[in-house]
């Protein structure tokens, strides 16, 4: 693809985009901006869910990865369904009782300050790498097809990648997300079913014939029971699914804004059920598409075409029809900007209620407050891609992953703690409990095949840095239980915070 038709192609998304997004959050106010002011329908939300969880790494990483790990996505696909029931009937009707802004507001009334502001800081730093991280490997994608051609630097691009970034979510924050994100779910499951059509059609494969290849081929084998040092080991990765669920979604600012924009706790647990099923089919279509990228290069001898590259270098240079690129460009813009999106709006919400504070400001303050901390995170996000750039780091799905082991660890032990047990803790040495988990889940990983035989630690390292958490917070209990459990009310957490 030329990058004339690359950049005409982006240009009528965005058109499309900014149009949605004017529409759906022209009379948007704070509540509108940080929870969509309560009124999603939840098959709205289920739709935008699907494509929310869902950046460009996904779009571009997952079909590629079929040559090392197979279907073993699946395994964790599984988990992920498990771990949505957990955040449905455990945390959706605790989050709505609390009537929360932001979820870390449960860790204020729960444990103190030190704690609250532990898990929100832990958050922006999981979210700012976790998107920078999946809007790097979309600037790459953007520099070689558009950018680099016409001599343009990488800086140039990750500037016009952000502000676009920013145009469509400094206006409606939540309120828009939800429209704009069932448009990327669109595009996106579209875009994968047409690229599946096209390519089989140039193969000269029936419905029945492609369904044949597929089952056939060495790259469909999705369960892993054999090898427990494996990395692909099914409960691994089960569990891991599971577990990364819950912190990535259930305990994410980003994905709960969404969730908790329904009316009630109900309808949102209908809308979690209904996305969490419908995603295990988008991903099965997308290793299905794997699958057939690399027969398809395999049968032409296309050089280079494996891993992140497979799927844009089939798609974009000439070997298929000109609408297989289109269709490319289309998914992958959809994807990428939209997660960045909902990531900045996340972002700029915990920065503001939860590290700034609002307490005893006016409307008119906390919105000139969130314009500003919109625009900030804007600027620190990219200049986190551009870090990225500078160290050559290209980050996949798998860096994604086990990036969240690391940086979601923490928040999960801290609200499982809370949870789970009536204790109160020293509060004031939260903070050293956190920084201590992960590094110490990196020294296990570091040396776990010389000190257990072998066995490599995968995406699992999650709940190992979850179990350190909560061991280390119950080396700070104290003495009497706390007087508030799993029954607060709103108005206390609102004084807290």
């Amino acid at each position: 693809m030329s990058p004339l038709s690359v950049t005409l192609t982006i240009a009528i998304y965005f058109i499309i985009l900014f149009t949605v997004s004017y529409f759906a959050g022209r009379k948007a106010d704070n509540a509108g901006f940080f929870t969509g002011n309560r009124r999603s329908s939840w098959y709205l939300v289920a739709l935008a869910m699907i494509g929310a969880s869902m950046s460009g790494v996904t779009y571009v990483s997952v079909p590629g990865m079929v040559a090392t790990s197979s279907f073993g996505y699946l395994q964790m696909a599984l988990g992920f369904t498990a771990g949505q029931l957990v955040i449905a009937y455990v945390l959706v009707p605790l989050f709505y009782r609390m009537n929360l802004t932001s979820i870390y507001e449960y860790l204020a009334e729960r444990f103190g300050l030190c704690t609250y502001h532990t898990g929100a800081w832990f958050f922006f730093i999981s979210k700012m790498l976790g998107a920078a991280v999946r809007l790097f490997l979309v600037c790459l994608t953007l520099q070689l097809l558009v950018f680099e051609p016409l001599h343009m630097p990488f800086l140039l691009n990750v500037a016009v990648t952000v502000a676009l970034v920013w145009l469509y979510t400094f206006r409606g924050g939540v309120k828009s997300l939800i429209w704009t994100d069932s448009l990327k779910t669109l595009c996106l499951v579209v875009s994968v079913v047409l690229c599946i059509v096209y390519i089989a059609r140039d193969m000269g494969l029936t419905a029945g014939g492609m369904v044949n290849l597929i089952r056939e081929s060495d790259m469909s084998r999705m369960f892993f029971f054999d090898d427990v040092n494996d990395k692909q080991y099914f409960f691994k990765q089960f569990l891991a699914g599971m577990f990364t669920m819950i912190a990535m979604t259930g305990l994410d600012q980003d994905m709960m804004q969404r969730n908790l924009s329904c009316r009630d706790s109900r309808e949102s647990q209908k809308n979690m059920i209904t996305s969490t099923v419908s995603q295990f089919f988008v991903i099965l279509l997308f290793l299905m598409l794997g699958v057939l990228l690399y027969t398809f290069a395999g049968s032409r001898g296309i050089e280079g075409a494996s891993g992140d590259a497979l799927f844009p270098l089939v798609a974009t240079g000439g070997y298929l029809p000109l609408v297989v690129g289109v269709l490319f460009i289309i998914g992958l813009i959809s994807s990428a900007y939209s997660a960045a999106g909902s990531a900045l709006t996340a972002l700029t919400t915990s920065f503001t209620v939860d590290i700034l504070g609002t307490r005893g400001k006016s409307d008119k303050q906390v919105a000139t407050l969130r314009k500003r901390v919109h625009v900030g995170m804007a600027v620190v996000m990219g200049l986190t891609i551009y870090v990225f750039n500078l160290l050559n780091d290209t980050s996949t799905i798998d860096a994604v992953y086990t990036l969240a082991s690391y940086t979601y660890g923490p928040i999960l032990g801290l609200f499982a703690f809370g949870i789970f047990t009536r204790r109160q803790v020293r509060d004031r040495y939260i903070p050293v409990v956190a920084i201590l988990s992960p590094a110490l889940c990196y020294v296990l990983q570091r040396h776990s095949e010389a000190w257990f035989g072998g066995y490599q630690f995968s995406y699992e390292l999650l709940i190992l840095n979850a179990l350190f958490t909560f061991i280390g917070l119950c080396l700070l209990m104290k003495g009497s239980k706390a007087k508030r459990g799993l029954d607060l009310d709103a108005s206390e957490v609102k004084r807290s915070t």
